[in-house]
């Protein structure tokens, strides 16, 4: 078999291999863990990720609660994801305030040359392997102060990353219902003050996969925005009858773009311009990571794909220096010798059926860029801000919290200081 067919054999869009794979309902939970009399005063705060919440979506859609409660606290018109604009690069960044470059996850699917082996969101054993994750979440800052914290989903979040999981968490899903996964968030607030959850973080995956089914502009995306919209208007609710003083961060990995499926790149096509035996290959529909056996085969490689129509091959030196992934970036070396990507509406095509729409792109590309809303009583009221790179989210939490961060990170810790009253 080809090489490259073996990598990208199982690398369906995460909707697919997450719901067939991952079908365990257990809520875990880690014995022995309660809050420090000085935590158990601390606020609380409700983490939201909806997984290719493009920026524009809560107006094109009209998503009537999260417009109320934007309105009601603080928005940005956008917010900038990293480079790659992928789902578990970006939401490992906001929990880390890392680039990718810098915690690990620099692509959906790469290549580790040191464990000689490939990480891919397919591989359930590689996803909850700890030793793939750079930089330290938010939970484990918390927890390693005293602070318990929780996890319906999140990337990273059922790794065990220096081995110390969310108090409570439930490995990835998509069976409990959004009504369950509500009455869950309902019953952890509803705990004794000892041992009730001050971080918890929550994704919803259904405008994401819509998108990439149907496109942006589909009725089916649509329905899906209204359905979030709905859940986290529940989520709100149930809070609200706790009585403790919550907050919700809302926000999104990346934006979408919708793709013509005329001009889509037949990766079998791509690899007949060089020898591919030559290479380890990984990567999706919207980049592809060429790893060389021999670096005395770069050259060659890259001279045989730069002048191609559809898609841009870049050395690993050279890729733009906004998206903070040379070389020189990379500390787990874990991104390809050479790099192909493409554009919207064109996407890398290795079989199957034609996705309408992707992300992945350049993160500069509007149709990338994502979400930010942020509301209760740790927040300022009616706050509008620029737009601002999602790194800066993890400084901002720590400080909400009130946690000591306890390793460098990329975020500013100054640039959303001023959300917060």
């Amino acid at each position: 078999m080809n090489p490259f067919k073996v990598v990208f054999f199982l690398l369906a869009a995460l909707t697919v291999t997450n719901t067939l794979t991952a079908q365990d309902t257990t809520q875990y939970i880690i014995p022995g863990r309660i809050n420090s009399a000085e935590q158990q005063q601390k606020p609380y705060v409700v983490l939201i990720s909806i997984d290719g919440f493009r920026h524009d979506l809560t107006d094109k859609y009209n998503a009537a609660f999260l417009k109320e409660m934007r309105e009601a606290g603080v928005q940005a018109p956008s917010m900038r994801p990293c480079f790659p604009s992928l789902t578990f690069p970006n939401h490992y960044s906001i929990i880390t305030g890392l680039y990718p470059s810098h915690h690990g996850l620099v692509d959906n699917s790469f290549y580790d040359a040191q464990k000689n082996a490939y990480y891919k969101v397919s591989d359930k054993k590689a996803v909850e392997a700890a030793d793939w994750y750079g930089g330290e979440p938010l939970w484990v800052l918390a927890e390693k102060q005293k602070m318990v914290t929780a996890s319906f989903y999140w990337v990273g979040s059922e790794s065990h990353i220096a081995g110390i999981p969310p108090t409570y968490y439930y490995k990835y899903n998509e069976v409990l219902s959004i009504d369950r996964r509500v009455a869950v968030l309902n019953e952890w607030l509803q705990k004794p003050a000892a041992t009730r959850p001050h971080l918890i973080t929550f994704y919803f995956p259904q405008v994401d996969h819509e998108e990439h089914l149907h496109g942006v502009d589909a009725k089916e995306t649509e329905q899906a925005v209204h359905l979030v919209d709905d859940a986290i208007r529940k989520m709100a609710v149930a809070c609200k009858a706790t009585g403790l003083p919550v907050n919700f961060v809302v926000v999104s990995d990346h934006g979408f773009a919708n793709l013509d499926t005329t001009k889509i790149i037949p990766v079998k096509q791509v690899m007949e311009l060089i020898d591919t035996s030559l290479f380890r290959i990984a990567g999706g529909g919207t980049m592809i990571h060429l790893y060389a056996k021999n670096k005395k085969n770069i050259r060659p490689a890259y001279k045989a794909l730069k002048n191609q129509t559809g898609f841009k091959a870049w050395l690993v030196n050279k890729t733009p220096r906004s998206w903070m992934y040379r070389k020189r970036n990379d500390r787990y070396n874990r991104i390809g010798d050479i790099i192909l990507t493409c554009a919207p509406p064109r996407n890398f095509y290795f079989g199957g059926r034609k996705s309408l729409g992707a992300h992945g792109f350049d993160n500069r590309l509007p149709e990338m860029q994502a979400t930010f809303y942020a509301w209760g009583p740790a927040f300022r009221e009616h706050y509008k801000i620029q737009s601002f790179k999602n790194i800066d989210v993890y400084p901002m939490l720590a400080r909400l919290l009130g946690l000591k961060m306890e390793q460098p990170v990329d975020g500013s810790k100054k640039r959303l200081q001023k959300i917060l009253k």
